[in-house]
Order: structure tokens, then sequence, then C-alpha cells
């Protein structure tokens, strides 16, 4: 699943947004996000546009998992 997110400024308004894109949607996503960023250079108020994903049969769980105590990781520098 994909996430296209922007904000709109104008004046003293400023409002999020979001759209949602299927898991086979990227190209769909990526040309959403292209017409915005055509909008934007035309000189609306569309600002911070970005994507983001998660796929919908990740197996592990996101962000940092706890470790044990028996955990030792080490960089190797050479």
């Amino acid at each position: 699943m994909y996430m296209v997110y922007w904000t709109m400024v104008e004046e003293t308004e400023i409002t999020p947004h979001a759209q949602a894109f299927g898991t086979e949607e990227m190209v769909a996503a990526m040309g959403f996000m292209e017409e915005l960023r055509k909008r934007q250079r035309a000189g609306e108020g569309v600002r911070f546009v970005t994507m983001c994903s998660e796929h919908p049969d990740v197996v592990g769980h996101p962000g940092v998992d706890v470790t044990g105590p028996e955990y030792n990781w080490k960089k190797r520098r050479r």
C-alpha cells in the first residue's frame, strides 16, 4: 500500500492531505505526486509532497525490536 501526503498552504491556512493507493499502484502514486509538483511549480500552495509505503504481507513488526542480554553486535572496521 502507498500513501501520498502533501500540504496546501494558502495565506494563513495550512491543510494536510493524504491519498491512498493499492500495492499494485506505485506508478499511479508517482504520477499523482508529479501532478502535485506541477501544480507547485505553477505557483499553487502545494508543499511537502512525499510518498510512504507499507507492505501488507510484511513478516516482522516495524520499528526497533528488543534484544536480549546475549546480543553482541559489533561493527567491523577495516
